[in-house]
């Protein structure tokens, strides 16, 4: 698949996503071919609709067709969730557009370490996509707020705060292009979730009073970005984790040569 032809499925998907979301969005997305992309380019089909999932705030539950199963799902804490293919009446997590559903405990084998891996990389996607969004909605209050005459673009502190939360999400998305393995994924999955954690409270801070309220969009994005960072273990649960991988091998390898 060539540049031309990739940008044109892209902008495919994020019409869908635009004007749909939940069951139907999953309906839209089988329609247009998500089910066939996923078994035969799964390397361009999730990055691509997980990232247009986080931009556009839209939400299906395509991480079960990666995982290849409707089962409960780790979440952080020791919890665990089911992400249901329907709309439910359920107040249990932070953000009630998700069809989360808390369950006390999992009775059933683990994930496969390949398949945990592929659904931390999926997810890890959403969380940049939702990450670069919150960017945006924070960069573009800031090029037309003006204090003392002038846009709060031009102020230090604001240029410090979109220039880190630019970088966290470059690392994240570069980490997770060369993630391939289980170390990989892990610190895939950790750097996304903190990198949108960071983007969560800077750009809240960027855009300040207005940023608080429900009526803007940046609260769906940062709703969604806790609740993500939290599905299949969260950046704090899963740097440790790395960090115990390392230190059982006694050394770090290279996950990528530059």
């Amino acid at each position: 698949m060539d540049n031309d032809e990739l940008l044109l499925l892209t902008e495919t998907f994020r019409k869908a996503m635009t004007g749909s979301s939940g069951p139907e969005l999953d309906a839209a997305l089988v329609e247009l071919g998500w089910t066939e992309m996923l078994a035969e380019i799964p390397e361009i089909a999730v990055p691509m609709v997980f990232r247009l999932l986080g931009e556009t705030g839209a939400h299906a539950s395509v991480i079960n067709d990666v995982i290849g199963a409707y089962i409960p799902l780790p979440f952080a804490g020791g919890s665990w969730v089911v992400w249901h293919r329907k709309s439910i009446a359920t107040g249990a997590t932070l953000d009630f557009e998700l069809p989360l559903e808390v369950v006390g405990s999992c009775s059933g084998t683990p994930l496969p370490t390949a398949t945990l891996a592929a659904a931390q990389r999926a997810i890890g996607w959403w969380l940049v996509g939702t990450s670069r969004t919150m960017l945006s909605l924070a960069r573009e209050h800031a090029l037309s707020r003006t204090q003392f005459g002038k846009p709060v673009a031009g102020f230090q502190a604001i240029r410090h705060k979109l220039a880190e939360t630019y970088v966290a999400i470059e690392g994240a998305e570069a980490t997770l292009q060369v993630a391939d393995d289980e170390l990989g994924s892990i610190l895939a999955k950790a750097a996304a979730g903190q990198a949108a954690l960071t983007a969560a409270k800077h750009c809240q801070q960027i855009l300040g009073g207005i940023g608080f309220t429900e009526e803007h969009d940046l609260q769906r994005h940062i709703k969604r970005a806790h609740v993500l960072d939290g599905l299949f273990g969260s950046a704090r649960e899963l740097t440790r984790e790395a960090g115990a991988i390392i230190r059982k091998q006694g050394s770090a390898p290279r996950l990528v040569d530059l």
